[in-house]
């Protein structure tokens, strides 16, 4: 797919030669740093050396007073509490850190993740049953449970208190009738970030609570390898203390990850002490992840957990076994997707596209949704029949909010949510095809042809020649990469190939290049096999690419490599 190539700007520019001054940096590095609104010495050594000591005092979040006293007093009475997550990977182990927090005082606690499909998310009945059932005297939530509204009030009617931790948009400004609602989203919440993933709010409620115990200050930081894949998976914005959370995270995950972690790994083949970023997100988070798409995600819990080697393994052999199914749904499901596409719709007359199989499984069509999008550039609404109802997920594109088209078609929908780029919804059969109609007139009058084609944000120009260690040591510390913290996309211009470019594995376009006599640079192109004709013809003119620089670790040996993004040939120079 061939993007359009937009040239991300600073609106303060004259920052640029100030910062390369004071830091003694390149040019470039200085306005990657104006890019991510860095404007001073002072701003940029946080950014760069921000460690621990700069994570905010967790008492400033509202309710965590009570919140701490409430659970303090749990510890030291040995009191009976229950965990109550979300079947997600920020849920699994925002409730894998409250349950090994308060397993190694001796607190009597379990935990109960919701099943996906019999039950849905958040906190219900059957879950406030079930803690009643075990005699819980103590609810805290992780990842869900600000709009648990009635469950709240049940809890209190049936002599349970309740803390919700959570980091979900507050509606109304309404909050549950809890014991403590921990939410840096309430609206009078002066926390001074708000971006904190599930497992980051968990992780807060620990800190003060190790505080109010007396404990040494860093007893919480044991549990930072679980909140780094959660801030990962979760996809929150890499700034402020997320950065810090999951760069100390990163560590612990390389240099002393706990039993189910290291069983996974060893599993998939990950060499402890490289582990990024990148691999939580494309490799770890989605067998975590597996075990809830699938149903039950109480076994991602159990291998969270697990204290045995013994254990350890088997848990995580059995997420990949589910991760294994999991991806053979999907591949099934993408296929069926992709012919019902090619056969019901003119690309070139709809704007959207909802495809309904009763059979699909509702717990892969978000992602089919997701590649659906990236595939043919439109927003994609996944729906599958469950006891009878209609429901599904949707994804959308840069330029659409699908969630306020659903608002423009909540007449039509029995339930809806979400926000910008992904939404859930409930529909009746008999609404379908209306909807279906609605829709592709709404973003038929929002989107323009422009606008299907998707956009590559390019943070600026760089020669090739201008890449060396010491480039390469400074844009390293810039990770981690995530939202508002992307990992910088460059372009070079007139770029020569060297050699004869290959494809290798499963349609990864691989070359080496150069540019105004530079070193010669291997270039991996993942699945950009269809490129092939277009650097083959390079070798007699000069591309264009796109691209970001990444460290490849193979064999125990490391190197620095382009990661293509994207290419136009002398005649497509954008």
């Amino acid at each position: 797919m061939s993007f359009r190539w937009v040239y991300a700007k600073t609106d303060e520019e004259e920052i640029v030669p100030a910062l390369q001054e004071q830091l003694k940096i390149p040019e470039k590095v200085a306005h990657l740093l104006a890019l991510r609104g860095i404007d001073s010495y002072e701003e940029a050594k946080t950014y760069f050396r921000a460690d621990l000591d700069a994570l905010h005092d967790p008492f400033l979040m509202k309710d965590m007073e009570p919140a701490t006293e409430r659970l303090a007093t749990a510890i030291r009475k040995r009191q009976r509490v229950l965990v109550y997550g979300d079947y997600d990977v920020d849920g699994t182990t925002a409730s894998s850190i409250l349950y090994l927090f308060l397993e190694e005082f001796g607190v009597n606690v379990d935990f109960y993740i919701p099943h996906r499909f019999k039950e849905g998310y958040g906190i219900n009945p059957e879950g406030i049953q079930y803690a009643m059932d075990i005699d819980a005297d103590l609810i805290v939530s992780v990842d869900c449970g600000i709009t648990a509204f009635e469950e709240a009030k049940k809890a209190r009617r049936e002599g349970i208190d309740l803390i919700i931790c959570d980091h979900h948009n507050v509606s109304d400004s309404r909050i549950p009738e809890a014991l403590a609602v921990l939410d840096p989203k309430r609206e009078d919440c002066s926390y001074p970030f708000d971006g904190l993933s599930g497992a980051g709010v968990g992780f807060k409620l620990v800190q003060g609570t190790v505080d109010r115990l007396g404990l040494a200050k860093d007893h919480p930081f044991k549990f930072l390898d679980l909140v780094a894949i959660s801030i990962a998976s979760d996809i929150v914005p890499m700034i402020d203390e997320n950065r810090i959370l999951m760069r100390e995270g990163l560590k612990k995950i390389n240099h002393n990850p706990r039993i189910g972690l290291k069983a996974l790994f060893d599993l998939i083949n990950l060499d402890i002490g490289s582990i990024s970023t990148s691999n939580i997100v494309f490799s770890v988070g989605p067998r975590i992840n597996a075990a809830g798409r699938m149903g039950d995600a109480s076994k991602a819990v159990r291998l969270l957990v697990a204290d045995t080697k013994e254990e350890a393994k088997a848990r995580a052999h059995e997420l990949e076994s589910i991760n294994i199914a999991r991806r053979e749904k999907d591949g099934e499901t993408m296929e069926e997707a992709k012919a019902m596409v090619d056969e019901y719709y003119n690309l070139d007359k709809i704007s959207s596209m909802v495809l309904h199989q009763p059979d699909w499984h509702l717990g892969v069509i978000g992602i089919v949704a997701s590649r659906l999008v990236d595939t043919y550039g439109r927003p994609a609404i996944m729906l599958s029949t469950v006891d009878g109802k209609i429901k599904g997920s949707a994804r959308s594109i840069e330029g659409f909010n699908i969630y306020d088209a659903f608002k423009e078609c909540e007449d039509l929908l029995e339930q809806f949510g979400g926000h910008k780029y992904a939404a859930g919804l409930t529909i009746d059969e008999k609404n379908l095809e209306e909807f279906r109609q609605r829709i592709n007139k709404i973003a038929s009058e929002n989107l323009t042809d422009e606008d299907f084609k998707p956009e590559l944000k390019i943070d600026c120009e760089l020669d090739l020649s201008k890449v060396d260690m010491r480039f390469w040591k400074l844009l390293s510390q810039f990770e981690p990469f995530g939202p508002e913290n992307l990992r910088p996309i460059f372009v070079s211009r007139d770029v020569e190939v060297v050699g004869v470019p290959t494809i290798v594995g499963k349609g990864h376009l691989k070359m080496k290049v150069k540019q105004n006599g530079s070193g010669v640079f291997d270039v991996i192109g993942f699945n950009m096999h269809e490129y092939l004709p277009v650097v083959r013809n390079g070798q007699d003119q000069k591309l264009n690419i796109a691209y970001s620089l990444e460290e490849n670790y193979w064999n125990g040996r490391r190197s620095l490599q382009v990661r293509l993004r994207d290419l136009k040939s002398e005649e497509g120079n954008p």
